[in-house]
Parts: C-alpha cells; sequence; structure tokens
C-alpha cells in the first residue's frame, strides 16, 4: 500500500485551498476509516474534538480531552493516512502558549492542516453556550501558531462562530485572523447564503464552513463561489458506526431493542451526562 510522506499531503491540501471547488470531508475517527476514505476518493478527512472525545473517553464533548490523548489518535490516523488530515484543535488546549505546544505535536502527530477556534473553553458554570475570548488573544493565537509551525506547509485554519456574535463582529475577527496570517478561515454557525456572502465579501483567504446539514447552505457551486473550499457536514459515519455496534451486540445477546434508539440518542446515554451534569453542579457552582 502506497504510504505518502505528511508533506505532501500538506501541500495537497493547500492546493486545494488554492483551487475553485468545495469539497465535503471525510469524518476520520481510526486508522480504518482514514484508509477507507482515501480508497473511496475523498479530498480530505477531519478528526473532530467531539468525536475524539468519544473515541478516546467516551465522554460529552465538554473540553475533557487533553492535548496528549487527542495528538495519539490523530498520530494513529497520521500514521497511516493517504488523504490530508484536518485536526480539530479546539482552542489549542489553552492560552498561546499551549497552542504552541498544539501545533507541535499535532504537527508530529502528521496533520495536514488544523482548526483553531476562538471559544471560550472550558466553558464556564452557567455561561452562555458559545463565549468567545478577546478578538486580541484570538489573534495572538493565530500567531504564535504560525510561529509554532516547523514545516510551513501545514495549514492553520482559524475559526469562529457566526451564530454566537453580531454580523459585524464576525466581519471584525474574520478580517483580523487573515491579517494575522490564518491560512483560512473556518466557520460554525452561519444561517444562510446571505450571511455567508456577508462575511466572504473582501476576504482574500479561502473559507471552511462548518453546515451540519443546514439545508440553507446545499448548493455547492454557491458556496465554491463565495470561496468555500472545504465543507464539515457533520460526523455521520461515527455515529452510523456506533449504532452499528450496537445493533450487533443486541443480536449478540439475542436481545431486542425496547424502541429504536437513534445514533445521537445511543450517544447521550452512553457518555453519561448525567453524572457530568451533577459533577459541574457539585463543583463548579461554588457559592
Amino acid at each position: 500500500m502506497h504510504k505518502r510522506c505528511h508533506h505532501e499531503l500538506r501541500n495537497e491540501f493547500r492546493a486545494l485551498l488554492a483551487g475553485q471547488a468545495c469539497v465535503s470531508t471525510a469524518s476520520v475517527f481510526d486508522p480504518i476509516c482514514a484508509r477507507i476514505a482515501g480508497d473511496l476518493g475523498f479530498e480530505v478527512g477531519i478528526l473532530g474534538g467531539s468525536v475524539a472525545s468519544l473515541q478516546v473517553l467516551g465522554a460529552p464533548d465538554i473540553a475533557l480531552i487533553t492535548l496528549s490523548e487527542f495528538a495519539e489518535q490523530a498520530s494513529r490516523i497520521g500514521r497511516v493516512a493517504r488523504l490530508p488530515i484536518i485536526a480539530d484543535a479546539d482552542h489549542g488546549y489553552g492560552n498561546a502558549l499551549n497552542t504552541m505546544r498544539t501545533v507541535v505535536e499535532l504537527e508530529r502527530a502528521g496533520v495536514a492542516a488544523l482548526t483553531l477556534e476562538d471559544t471560550l473553553l472550558p466553558g464556564r458554570y452557567a455561561g452562555k453556550s458559545f463565549e468567545l475570548i478577546s478578538l486580541q488573544e484570538g489573534v495572538g493565537k493565530v500567531r504564535a501558531a504560525l510561529q509554532a509551525r516547523g514545516d510551513c506547509a501545514l495549514s492553520v485554519i482559524a475559526r469562529t462562530h457566526a451564530g454566537a456574535q453580531p454580523l459585524t463582529e464576525v466581519i471584525r475577527r474574520t478580517r483580523a485572523y487573515q491579517h494575522a496570517g490564518a491560512d483560512a478561515i473556518c466557520l460554525v454557525g452561519v444561517e444562510d447564503f446571505a450571511q455567508l456572502a456577508a462575511v466572504a465579501d473582501g476576504l482574500r483567504i479561502p473559507l471552511m464552513l462548518v453546515t451540519y446539514g443546514n439545508a440553507k447552505l446545499r448548493n455547492r457551486e454557491r458556496l465554491a463561489e463565495l470561496g468555500v473550499r472545504v465543507i464539515v457536514d457533520g460526523h455521520a459515519a461515527y455515529f452510523a458506526a456506533i449504532k452499528a455496534t450496537y445493533q450487533s451486540l443486541l443480536m449478540q445477546r439475542g436481545m431486542a431493542p425496547a424502541r429504536d434508539l437513534s445514533a445521537s440518542e445511543l450517544v447521550a446515554s452512553y457518555t453519561l451526562p448525567a453524572e457530568y451534569q451533577a459533577w459541574t453542579r457539585e463543583h463548579m457552582c461554588i457559592e
């Protein structure tokens, strides 16, 4: 089986960013997934932070996974991947200095690109669902990430949440991250093409869009025209694997489910959310 060097895959991803097409990511969570995605002709794969938390810890996506745990899983995938892999590096696992360490470890793992978001993580008790760090801190993290990479072909993608702030602030942040040297901008929470066009207007670097199946954005040609080169539709492959495992083990035990649970319901059940909620109330709500 042909093995491709990491630098080659990084340059392939950069060519994708520089092109005119808009492609969908394959959700990869282990080496076999990466091999399947490459064999099926996917142009790029992504290791999601939420997926890594489920796969490695069996825990909900509440910033519990550590850098070393995430980088180890990325290394397993990077060791065999024959397509470029984007790593969801969350908030860089800390401040700007932690972000530098994150870049070093994920570059060593063999990823072609990483997204770096400006979300405040871990979240505060009783805080908003998506709180953002200051623009100044976000810019500092982007600059730190760029300085830390050893291979300049590694793409650093600055990510912000378009649904958690006014449009004027989204535009201000994306322009600032572009000016800081980010190779691309990743947007989450875009509502429709009007909002996307307003953000894209004036950007000189390509866009990555996390749509999670938003029906209002299902026009690949229009996305490409607005500079979107990569879209993340979600992590259906991983959730399908969870449901298939559940059904297979049920059959092995000769049991029938009380009702047909969806993959999302299975995740909600087996990540033990009630325990985490109880610990949150006990240890974070200090009065």
